[in-house]
């Protein structure tokens, strides 16, 4: 890949470096990993999704960012685009640019066949240090099935789901109930 530094990058040379870049890159203990193209689902659902959160959160003191808010985790030292961040109350950004936030209180991924192992498993376990997160949900491609893991009291993340076009979900952080079938308006999973 040209224009991708051959050393370990700091975070401000990282952040140098993506704000002048064409592609977003994740960056973590100084090593950067560029991130794939988003397929025809992932973007339909994405869209869909982002489109559902924006009009319930209208009028609310939340605000959500699709694919390109870059999230800073300081606990573990990840930089990372979730495919959907939602933020109440007063952002906290990393700096006067404003495109790296500190405190998501949801963040939502799209599956894919490339990712879905990393979003489930050290991505998630980078998501659990971020003070203000409550909420993470993990939407699939291949099917109708949306799991959300929420933070307790105790600090322990309880998992539901729901399943199949006429099933609900309701994101609790943001009292917000959605329809699967709304979710995945115009999907075809024979995509994947």
């Amino acid at each position: 890949m040209s224009g991708i530094p051959k050393t370990k990058l700091t975070p401000e040379e990282y952040l140098e470096f993506e704000r002048k870049s064409e592609t977003k890159h994740e960056h973590f203990n100084g090593e950067i990993f560029a991130m794939s193209d988003a397929k025809r689902n992932h973007n339909k659902i994405t869209t869909n999704l982002n489109g559902l959160v924006w009009q319930h959160l209208k009028g609310k003191s939340c605000e959500n960012y699709s694919n390109d808010m870059r999230v800073f985790i300081p606990k573990t030292g990840l930089y990372t685009y979730p495919d959907i961040v939602v933020v109440c109350g007063e952002p906290q950004f990393q700096d006067n640019v404003f495109d790296t936030l500190f405190n998501p209180l949801l963040l939502i991924e799209v599956l894919s066949e490339s990712t879905e192992s990393y979003d489930r498993g050290k991505k998630f376990q980078h998501y659990r240090s971020i003070e203000s997160l409550e909420e993470y949900v993990l939407v699939a491609q291949d099917e109708a099935r949306i799991e959300k893991f929420v933070k307790s009291g105790d600090g322990f993340w309880v998992l539901s789901e729901a399943v199949g076009l006429g099933a609900e979900i309701e994101f609790s952080s943001i009292e917000c109930c959605l329809a699967l079938a709304e979710v995945y308006d115009k999907v075809n999973f024979a995509d994947v």
